[in-house]
């Protein structure tokens, strides 16, 4: 079978190290022929990801001339040109509802959100999202495939011990992105009363000191991650939102619980009082409450610990996942395409839906130019424009005049 993944680049994120575990797998396990394709010019550093070297890369213009049993677009900008290429099927692997990664009101919003009416076959790493596009297109079945482990990094122990000391505390997340929730996880762990040690891991590096963190570290290679929670008791992750729910699971590999909000995803393997606690949606004061039992019961602590080491256990390999993908691309080349009535009923809603945002938008910018207008043809307005022509030059002969 001949197949067809497409990036936007080949630059560091976790969804893109996902596909590209996938397509390793289905070429060296399975003999599917793989190609991963770049849609756009890399605008920065791109990583060379383990096994990269050995599926075929491409550009997707020099692919026009080739045909493929299924193509997959992998991000909403992807399947801009997923119709540029040919192929038997169509399908978009989903790893989040994309338009989450977003703030309200951006313009990206819409286009991924447009993406969910296409004549597509849905992939999905997580249950939620898979149940979800199937009622925005109903008769269109969804795949679920589950990421795998890499059980070399992230090797399960036998046990752990149990927790003395500070309770240590993992904080993992941009402080920058709304959707990770980083700064509510901060607020949580600095209204504990019992003693605890606090490390945050943010991708960006760390460059003023954040109050409530013990130690701040930058973006971490897996096998220092692994690291970094075997030697901790908690994660504290407070998201969003989230497609496939990833750090938790982790953490799981390597005896580290987690305390997390019902995220979207969380009940793929997430067991309240089992492998981990959930708490409420903001509020601070009972996570920090949640935190602080742990610390001091630590016969809970370590029952959830090792509730977590059994979850790891029972979670599969890249090896076992890539068979869930291979069998969901052979799926969806065997059956039918879906159904263009679906698919047409949901694109064009959601068309309808995105004019009628734009011309709301486009009625606001006309009444803020009327007001724009009123203050210009104001008296004072012209004054004040008028007096900044003499008062510019002061103002810079008198900074020339203080530097000396």
């Amino acid at each position: 079978m001949k197949v067809a993944f497409l990036l936007p680049d080949f630059s560091l994120s976790g969804g893109a190290g996902i596909v590209v575990q996938h397509a390793r797998r289905l070429a060296h396990d399975h003999g599917f022929e793989v190609v991963l394709v770049r849609t756009k010019e890399p605008l920065g550093r791109e990583w060379s990801y383990a096994g990269l070297g050995e599926v075929r890369t491409a550009e997707v213009q020099e692919l026009h001339e080739e045909h493929f049993d299924v193509v997959v677009a992998t991000w909403w900008e992807t399947a801009i040109t997923l119709f540029d290429l040919s192929a038997d099927r169509y399908a978009y692997f989903l790893q989040l509802f994309e338009n989450s990664h977003y703030a309200a009101g951006a313009p990206e919003a819409p286009g991924f959100v447009l993406t969910t009416g296409l004549p597509v076959r849905y992939i999905t790493a997580a249950r939620w999202i898979r149940d979800l596009t199937e009622q925005l297109q109903p008769g269109n079945r969804a795949q679920y495939v589950r990421s795998g482990m890499d059980k070399s990094v992230w090797a399960v122990p036998e046990t752990v011990e149990p927790a003395t000391g500070p309770l240590k505390i993992v904080i993992e997340g941009s402080l920058g992105l709304l959707r990770k929730g980083t700064p509510h996880a901060l607020a949580s762990v600095g209204l504990m009363r019992e003693p605890h040690h606090v490390t945050l891991v943010t991708p960006e590096p760390p460059s003023t000191p954040v109050e409530g963190v013990d130690v701040h570290l930058g973006a971490l290679p897996h096998p220092e991650l692994a690291a970094l929670f075997r030697d901790s008791h908690v994660l504290l992750k407070l998201s969003r939102a989230e497609g496939m729910y990833g750090p938790p699971l982790e953490g799981f590999h390597c005896g580290c619980t987690v305390v997390t909000n019902p995220v979207t995803g969380h009940d793929d393997y997430i067991v309240h009082d089992e492998n981990g606690l959930v708490v409420d949606w903001d509020d601070p004061t009972g996570t920090a409450r949640a935190l602080d039992l742990l610390a001091r019961d630590r016969m809970l602590l370590h029952r959830l610990r090792l509730g977590a080491l059994e979850t790891a256990r029972a979670w599969p390999t890249w090896e076992v996942a890539s068979g869930f993908m291979a069998e969901a691309l052979r799926t969806i080349v065997r059956e039918p395409p879906p159904n263009a009535r679906a698919s047409g009923q949901r694109l064009a809603h959601e068309i309808g839906h995105t004019v009628f945002h734009t011309e709301r938008l486009a009625m606001e910018a006309r009444g803020a130019h009327r007001v724009l207008d009123d203050l210009r043809a104001q008296k004072a307005y012209r004054a004040a424009i008028a007096a900044r022509r003499y008062a510019t030059p002061a103002l810079r002969a008198a900074r020339r005049i203080v530097k000396r």
